[in-house]
């Protein structure tokens, strides 16, 4: 399977197209062979022997066997472990409602932040913005969200979002902000300097010294998904040039 997988990096595939392990079953009389295990990202799913792929995109593969689908996908799905930037709706007792852009608004308990206890609550108001992860994300319940990790400290996760700007991006586009050494986000610390939130469900939260700025470096971020590397730099070139 994992031969099949190789073959096809970089390719476009259909959600139904499928990968059998069959393929990959043959005998060797000199040499023992091992087969080489597949993990499977986003977009592809396991059926027994097979792997299905589920959405449509590009094959991309990451070393030693990590493989998933690069789509252009906007509507989010939540997943268990994921940090998202949600937008607090309502207070209901207890919990705050958060949407964090899927298709239902998720929980968030009081006591998910650092020091929060009955007598000391958390200053958490309707339009407030939260940097927060799910603790549960299943089809078959309401999701949750935290504002600690798991040794109880908040780690940058919380109320945030004074005087920035939030926008919305593609899933795939974050995954690129969001990978180590990213190329877009170095380019973009030589033009001014920013703080830059960025949530698994595609919004981005940025603020620079000025509104003008704020907004240039959300244009580029927007612009940057459809660039070539090549034309990326020469945009941020001519901006450079322009901001000096």
């Amino acid at each position: 399977m994992y031969s099949c997988f190789k073959d096809k990096v970089g390719e476009v595939l259909l959600p139904g197209d499928e990968f059998s392990s069959e393929a990959d079953e043959t005998i060797s009389l000199t040499e023992t062979v091992k087969a080489e295990k597949v993990v499977c990202g986003p977009g592809l799913r396991r059926n027994g022997d097979q792997v299905l792929v589920c959405k449509s995109g590009v094959l991309r593969h990451k070393p030693p066997s990590m493989f998933w689908i690069d789509s252009q996908q906007r509507r989010y799905v939540p997943a268990k472990g994921e940090s998202v930037i949600g937008i607090v709706t309502a207070k209901s007792g207890d919990v705050f409602k958060v949407d964090v852009g899927g298709s239902e608004q998720a929980s968030l308990s009081y006591l998910a932040f650092e020091g929060a206890t009955k007598r000391n609550r958390p200053n958490v108001q309707v339009g407030d913005l939260v940097f927060c992860q799910f603790i549960i994300a299943n089809k078959d319940m309401e999701p949750e969200l935290v504002c600690m990790d798991s040794s109880g400290r908040a780690n940058g996760l919380g109320v945030f979002g004074a005087g920035g700007f939030l926008f919305k991006v593609s899933v795939g586009l974050v995954r690129r902000l969001l990978a180590p050494q990213s190329d877009i986000i170095k380019d973009l610390e030589k033009l001014f300097p920013f703080e830059l939130v960025v949530g698994m469900n595609g919004r981005v939260w940025v603020k620079a010294a000025s509104v003008q700025q704020t907004l240039v470096i959300a244009n580029l971020l927007e612009s940057s998904e459809n660039m070539t590397a090549q034309q990326r730099h020469a945009l941020f070139r001519r901006v450079a040039q322009g901001a000096l």
